[in-house]
């Protein structure tokens, strides 16, 4: 049998730094990242306003980047159920090679949507950001709900730092080359962009799903977690089953919170950022994506920090220190001068960002491992994919409360820059309450909740 499709029980698997089934794992999820991020990117550049304060436009009204977001995490919250019920019914690696291959044909609509500008106006790009979404979507569950079923337990803190650092490396390129494609690729004609060539940077996409999909063909099979499950219209938002564990184990519940809250302050973050750059800074498009860079740098640097810290020291320690890192440096940034000019330096400035990433990251590994591995095995699959579902749903709630921000620092006639002091005020309840709860799960959960 290929070594790619065989089922490994614990004692035949490899260590994690030789086995194929991690590095087709790690490749596709870091190509799949980096196609998600340079259409995300392009998308919201787009969103942004033709020439800020220029053309007589107005600012608030312009920029669309917090509903570009809401489109992008709707599948998420509609779908997440569906996909966790089929990651558990069947084995996940079908369902990861199916999605790569979903991923070619959007890339595929992305140039046509491109080419169709004109005509279409952003409901074509922002059709095709849906679909997109929808396809990492069915690729969520898998992605990390297979872990835990190829690796053995000491094995997941490093595999989840290592997943973490090559899909912020990914994003990393995906929002740097977003940038430099848009300045390459698009002009402006009497304060309206020419954007017909972005079809160019879609067609590379498509070659990336392409590459993406043959590494997924190197993930072996994996076993089916409940090949008996039968479906059940509650499993399409909170199946009875999660709903009872959650509510069992509230340790479980609370993290859960954390991660939707965490979510939602990043998807605030990014295009709070962009707009920093454009407007505050007076960056091209390149200049801004590689600032956007500088938190996935911190991520990619902080990922296998986490790992470390989660096998040397608390869990809870490791979470509380990583949010106080994120209300420093979200207030830092929030600072500026007299006359709306950040109040630090452009160096500094990219520093604090990568501060941010680091703590981000630092703040996310403990719980997103604990997630993983603290549900019984048969609610695993189910578990990841309620948990992106909240995470998403954080990230639509950002939609609009970016534009509320945004349209608060106008009224105030505040700089940009402010936005970030009030996700600083969302996360401040988290660091001052919020404490990862280690004790053992309620005994009664393995036998009460019903698969």
């Amino acid at each position: 049998m290929d070594a790619s499709t065989e089922e490994t029980s614990p004692a035949q698997r490899p260590s994690l730094w030789v086995d194929r089934s991690f590095w087709g794992m790690f490749w596709t999820q870091f190509l799949g990242a980096f196609n998600d991020n340079l259409y995300k990117q392009m998308v919201l550049l787009l969103a942004l306003p033709v020439a800020a304060g220029a053309a007589g436009l107005d600012k608030a009204e312009s920029d669309l980047q917090g509903w570009a977001t809401f489109v992008f995490a709707l599948p998420f919250v509609l779908f997440s159920g569906w996909t966790g019920y089929l990651s558990d019914r069947f084995s996940k690696t079908p369902i990861i090679v199916g999605s790569k291959i979903a991923e070619i044909v959007i890339m595929l609509m992305a140039c046509v949507a491109f080419l169709a500008y004109g005509k279409l106006g952003m409901a074509g790009t922002w059709t095709v950001l849906f679909l997109m979404a929808m396809q990492s979507t069915f690729f969520g569950p898998g992605k990390y709900g297979i872990l835990p079923e190829l690796f053995d337990s000491k094995d997941l803190p490093r595999a989840n730092g290592l997943m973490l650092m090559g899909t912020f490396l990914a994003v990393i390129f995906g929002v740097v080359f977003a940038g430099q494609l848009f300045d390459s690729l698009v002009s402006e004609v009497d304060g309206k962009r020419q954007i017909g060539n972005l079809w160019i940077g879609s067609l590379v996409c498509t070659g990336i799903a392409i590459l993406g999909t043959l590494t997924s063909l190197l993930v072996r099979k994996a076993p089916v977690a409940q090949p008996n499950l039968k479906w059940s219209w509650d499993s399409a938002w909170l199946s009875h089953s999660m709903r009872d564990l959650l509510l069992a184990d509230r340790g479980l519940l609370m993290a859960l919170i954390a991660s939707c809250v965490f979510w939602m302050v990043s998807a605030m973050a990014m295009p709070t950022i962009n707009r920093l750059g454009t407007e505050s800074l007076g960056l091209n498009k390149a200049q801004t994506g590689i600032l956007v860079g500088m938190i996935a740098i911190g991520i990619m640097l902080g990922g296998p920090l986490g790992g470390w810290l989660c096998r040397r020291f608390s869990s809870r320690a490791i979470v509380t220190t990583g949010l106080w890192g994120i209300v420093i440096c979200l207030t830092l940034l929030s600072l500026w001068k007299a006359g709306g000019a950040p109040l630090w330096s452009s160096a500094t400035n990219h520093g604090i960002l990568i501060a941010l990433g680091i703590t981000a990251a630092i703040y996310s590994i403990p719980i997103q491992v604990y997630m993983q591995d603290r549900p019984p095995m048969a609610l695993k699959g189910r578990m990841v994919a309620t948990m992106n579902q909240a995470n998403f749903l954080g990230m639509l709630l950002a939609g609009p409360l970016y534009q509320l921000f945004e349209s608060i620092s106008q009224a105030m006639r505040w700089p940009i820059q402010s936005v970030f002091g009030m996700i600083a005020l969302l996360v401040l309840p988290l660091a001052l309450f919020y404490r990862l709860d280690e004790r053992p799960a309620p005994s009664q959960i393995s036998s009460s909740i019903e698969p």
